[in-house]
């Protein structure tokens, strides 16, 4: 196993924890909660998740990385696969909505298949469409109120299944919306196409992080020092929802270090039997994202007594403690089935089926 590849898996096992932890707490937990435990699990809100993105546009790019050695024909062939690959996403995740309102899987179809047209430029143009995503949202965001079509309360998107109401959450107020998630996806794509073998690398991105996520951090917390305008205090530290510019600086810059860690790690854990192990879960993030959003919901509610099944309008509160440690059991659960499946099959089971919808 190539050091790249398992620092990269690793990476992308981290991050479908964190989706774990998230999702749970989303359903399950208090968002307000300010116990230390419930502070601890917010930590993991929103870096997860674009986490995903970012490792998600990686692993485009590395699928594609022989730039110079494809002809036309290998090139279309390739773009051919993506867009597919991003419809089968698309129509999946728009499938798992009528289970899991805050389903991401559509929003990648969306990414992919922008991505699809940019494949084979010059690796500065992904960063320059990083920042047109981002300066787009922030415009849009001057037009229409972030809040439209959303019952906060309830988290429920009111006008989901109109046209007006999709186009809207899907490209500018959803849960991860093309405008700015994009961005994520583009500087996932970006780091792809460098050349992780080198440790100058390593260094330049955990470091690039560590600015943009200290400088980011250090700003939120004596933002109140700073200014007393309540607008320009939201902007600051909005979280998430709206993911407005120092919540995207914040993540974007712990995810560079995150995945420039993980990278460095797997320079030196690459003959590890438990690191390549932990590296199959990375390999089935697809099938485990799927499978925790409709087996682990489902368990989750029947050992808790609620009839609540994934819903995130009809959550319930459990202690966060708890979220924790079923989220824990849930991936140790998914360590030991990506062992046994990947003993067995190539991929894991809908990566399989998206490899043969696309060819």
């Amino acid at each position: 196993m190539k050091q790249r590849i398992i620092g990269f898996d690793l990476a992308r096992a981290y991050a479908i924890f964190g989706m774990y932890i998230v999702n749970f707490n989303i359903v399950f937990g208090n968002a307000k909660d300010t116990s230390l435990f419930g502070q601890f699990l917010s930590l993991f809100s929103g870096n997860s998740s674009t986490a995903f993105v970012m490792l998600s546009g990686m692993g485009l790019a590395l699928m594609s990385s022989r730039t110079k050695e494809y002809t036309q024909e290998d090139r279309t062939r390739i773009r051919n696969i993506v867009l597919k690959r991003a419809g089968f996403l698309f129509v999946l995740g728009l499938l798992l909505s009528f289970w899991w309102p805050a389903d991401i899987l559509h929003f990648y179809g969306g990414y992919m298949c922008i991505a699809a047209f940019l494949l084979f430029v010059n690796k500065n143009n992904h960063l320059l469409v990083a920042f047109i995503s981002v300066f787009i949202f922030h415009l849009l965001a001057l037009v229409i109120p972030f809040e439209t079509g959303w019952n906060f309360d309830t988290f429920f998107y009111e006008d989901f299944w109109t046209f007006q109401g999709f186009f809207r959450n899907m490209f500018y107020n959803g849960w991860n919306p093309v405008f700015p998630w994009l961005a994520y996806f583009m500087l996932g794509f970006y780091l792809g196409r460098l050349d992780w073998t080198n440790k100058q690398v390593q260094i330049k991105t955990f470091g690039t992080g560590f600015v943009l996520f200290v400088g980011t951090t250090l700003i939120q917390v004596f933002s109140t020092h700073l200014t007393t305008n309540e607008e320009l205090l939201f902007f600051i530290n909005a979280d998430y929802l709206p993911p407005f510019l120092p919540f995207i600086l914040s993540t974007a810059g712990f995810d560079l270090m995150l995945i420039a860690g993980f990278m460095y790690l797997g320079l030196y854990v690459s003959e590890s039997k438990f690191a390549q192990d932990l590296a199959k879960t990375g390999q089935m993030t697809l099938t485990h994202y799927i499978s925790h959003i409709i087996l682990g919901m489902t368990l989750f509610s029947l050992i808790v007594e609620q009839n609540n099944f994934g819903k995130v309008e009809n959550k319930i509160i459990v202690q966060p403690i708890c979220i924790f440690a079923f989220a824990c059991g849930y991936f140790i659960l998914s360590y030991f089935f990506s062992k046994f499946w990947l003993k067995r099959h190539k991929n894991g089971f809908f990566e399989m089926l998206m490899r043969k919808v696309s060819g």
